[in-house]
């Protein structure tokens, strides 16, 4: 991109920072020298503000805004507040997510919409808050966090697999509608990754031994596994590259 060619970093926001991949991709990106802007709600933002003084302490700079994803007004203020302050953002991570674990017919409407909330809403609010910036600029990249999940749902996780392939969807469809601006969409879709969301998936021994064994490479990954996907989406590299979904799952998924 232009900006860097001149010497400007380049910035990426990134949500859902404060723990897990989110977290990992913020520092991966600073150490990349991008400036992050770094967004999670106000219960992580402990966890937030700590992650910007280990960035800091290192020597880069990321800088954390407060908002709910799911919200318009938040949004909205979030990224006016992203491009006021920090210039053009050239880089979008929607990484905020949610999980719960219900049987369908014990899950409550309500948590249904939660889920659906952050996971789809939620990817959605952000993208569309930023759009102009990026059609003023004619680039930008837009980088989905979605899962294998939306690819092969399982028992008790429906409705955070439908909300997955909802993600799958738009960015394929979001794809479309910006590659003739030199907009690239994608996805990545991480497998069984050991985060606080992720253990919702092995919470004893037994299911940590099926979990390890479904996988190619006979382990579950870790947040830093992930992060060398989205930042090849973010790269120069991949400027022909748009509306598809990569699995970083140890092989779980081949499709």
């Amino acid at each position: 991109m232009a900006d860097l060619e001149r010497g400007k970093p380049r910035t990426a926001l990134v949500t859902g920072a404060s723990r897990g991949i989110g977290r990992a991709i913020a520092r991966r990106f600073v150490s990349e020298g991008y400036v992050v802007i770094a967004n999670d709600i106000t219960a992580q933002g402990a966890a937030l503000a700590e992650l910007v003084s280990e960035i800091a302490e290192a020597g880069g700079r990321c800088e954390q805004i407060i908002a709910d994803v799911g919200d318009p007004a938040q949004v909205a203020a979030m990224a006016a507040k992203a491009v006021d302050s920090f210039g053009p953002v050239d880089v979008l991570v929607n990484n905020a997510g949610v999980l719960s674990v219900h049987r369908v017919e014990e899950l409550d409407p309500d948590e249904w919409d939660r889920i659906f909330r952050v996971n789809v809403k939620g990817t959605f609010l952000v993208t569309q808050a930023l759009l102009k910036h990026f059609r003023q600029r004619g680039a930008g990249r837009i980088i989905n966090i979605a899962s294998i999940g939306g690819k092969l749902s399982g028992a008790g996780q429906v409705h955070y697999c439908a909300s997955k392939a909802a993600v799958i969807r738009f960015t394929q469809g979001l794809a479309m509608e910006l590659g003739d601006i030199g907009i690239t969409v994608n996805a990545v879709c991480p497998g069984i990754i050991d985060t606080d969301m992720g253990r919702n998936n092995f919470l004893d021994e037994a299911s940590l031994r099926n979990c390890t064994a479904r996988t190619a490479l006979g382990r579950i990954g870790k947040p830093e596994d992930v992060v060398g996907a989205v930042s090849f989406f973010a790269s120069d590299d991949a400027a022909f590259i748009t509306g598809q979904t990569l699995n970083v799952c140890g092989g779980i998924v081949f499709h």
